[in-house]
């Protein structure tokens, strides 16, 4: 494939996908039940990423010598607090994307 082909081929992909993407989701065909779902799986995720950094630091503090620990403190302070921020934030910027592609389509 020549140079010129493969311009050619993205000006063809680009003007294909007139929405536009956003982190690489397009915004053409966006939809509630996606946005919703996006939310919710990154608030999932930062429960599991923090929870296993919170246990794995009170494993740290344990093995070091000090005294036993409740292993209930990364779920209840760590992980559920930050996934409910993640969801804060998450929630209406999918919403704010599925908003503007919905009713804002050119």
């Amino acid at each position: 494939m020549t140079a010129m082909q493969s311009a050619q081929h993205l000006t063809q992909n680009s003007s294909a996908q007139k929405g536009g993407t956003v982190f690489g989701f397009p915004l053409k065909g966006f939809g509630l039940f996606s946005s919703l779902l996006l939310s919710v799986a990154s608030a999932l995720f930062t429960f599991c990423i923090t929870t296993m950094v919170a246990i794995f630091a009170l494993l740290g503090w344990r093995l070091a010598g000090h005294p036993d620990v409740d292993f209930t403190i990364p779920y209840r302070l760590v992980g559920f607090p930050a996934s409910i921020i993640v969801l804060a934030i998450a929630l209406p910027f999918f919403l704010a994307l599925w908003i503007r592609a919905k009713f804002f389509q050119k």
